[in-house]
């Protein structure tokens, strides 16, 4: 039988002491209760917030959009064919955000922003909330270049400028969308 000195023993004690690590790691779990429609009601995730980005296990992604006292619904970014019911949540404590760049123009993304046109990755250093405020009144582009309808009755009286929104009035079934709106863009 092999015998060890006390100093040795104590001396393997401290060395272990010293690389333990006290870091604590809190994560905000839930339970599924209920899929369907593209929506999951979640149980337990307590102190989610409105527009956070939450995490199955599965893999796929959501956002909490609707809280309430005992649940929550979350919007499913993603098909969520794999979630079943029973199955946990964990909230990321990231508010749901998007991907800003000029690489961005022209390009075919889904609704994670991950481009689905078979043309690479899309390089940003730039990100904006999803639900962010609009800029305000001045701080906007002014409508600067006119737009023709098309419908010479409709451009002598109303001048309309692209980017400019415009009420179209009339009784129903008349045809505005289909002869005003949708010829217009």
């Amino acid at each position: 039988m092999v015998t060890s000195r006390a100093d040795e023993i104590s001396q393997i004690i401290r060395k272990r002491i010293e690389q333990y690590n006290t870091e604590v790691k809190i994560v905000n779990t839930g339970t599924v209760l209920q899929v369907g429609d593209g929506i999951a009601r979640i149980y337990g995730l307590d102190d989610v917030m409105a527009g956070e980005l939450v995490e199955f296990k599965e893999g796929n992604v959501g956002i909490a959009l609707n809280l309430e006292s005992k649940n929550i619904g979350v919007v499913l970014m993603g098909d969520g064919l794999m979630i079943q019911e029973g199955s946990s949540v964990k909230a990321t404590g990231r508010i749901a955000q998007i991907p800003v760049s000029e690489g961005y123009l022209g390009r075919v993304v889904n609704a994670l922003a991950k481009p689905i046109d078979g043309r690479g990755e899309i390089s940003t250093s730039e990100s904006r909330l999803i639900e962010s405020r609009a800029p305000g009144i001045i701080s906007r582009r002014s409508v600067y270049e006119p737009l023709q309808t098309g419908l010479i009755a409709i451009d002598s009286m109303i001048p309309i400028g692209r980017g400019q929104r415009e009420l179209i009035i009339g009784d129903r079934q008349t045809g505005k969308t289909a002869a005003v709106a949708t010829d217009i863009e």
